[in-house]
């Protein structure tokens, strides 16, 4: 009897993921006769409340090739802790390979400012404001693999808070007060620039 019930469980899951393809090459083997050609897709799943996977398949066709990038994208999901549901907590910078990725936070209504396979990954998590820039290569599959690598380094207060035996609300009041003087310095730093001018 419990097994209908995972498999009608599982089934709920899938349909309230989102997929996004992000890139499909074809791709040739080399064999006796000739080359085989067949095709890779790049693949992006997320729920759209914090958890995402990605995966890359090879098959002869495309539909075949994406549905094996999906099943790997939903085996290898991880969860990302959004501030206020929207948004990162922190700036970060991601690395892959030749691939760099710099992730910022966003106030409200900025909207995701990205191109490309970031695009996907955040609209696959539910970030709704955001700021990315890839810099270096501008190969989808490191893009992908740095941007969950920055992904995975990013910490919510909380998990700051218990490392560091305090409360949520000294990380975040400290958080916000670091934000504030950035702001100021900026200020003043583009006050000095006009009246260089």
């Amino acid at each position: 009897m419990a097994r209908p019930e995972r498999k009608q469980r599982e089934e709920r899951e899938e349909v309230e993921l989102n997929e996004r393809l992000v890139a499909v090459n074809r791709v040739a083997k080399v064999v006796k006769g000739g080359r085989r050609f067949g095709f890779a897709a790049l693949v992006v799943v997320g729920d759209g409340r914090g958890r995402v996977g990605h995966g890359h398949a090879k098959a002869r066709e495309v539909p075949d090739a994406i549905k094996k990038a999906t099943d790997q994208a939903k085996r290898n999901m991880i969860r990302v802790a959004l501030r206020e549901g929207r948004t990162i907590h922190h700036d970060v910078l991601g690395r892959y390979g030749a691939g760099r990725v710099l992730l910022r936070t966003a106030p409200a209504g900025t909207g995701i400012i990205a191109g490309g396979p970031l695009r996907a990954i955040f609209e696959a998590i539910g970030i709704q404001d955001v700021v990315a820039k890839a810099i270096g290569t501008n190969n989808p599959y490191n893009m992908v693999n740095a941007t969950f690598e920055a992904l995975k380094s990013m910490e919510s207060p909380r998990a700051v808070a218990a490392r560091r035996s305090k409360k949520v609300s000294d990380i975040v009041s400290n958080r916000d007060v670091r934000m504030k003087e950035a702001k100021a310095d900026d200020a003043s730093h583009e006050d000095a620039e006009a009246a260089g001018e």
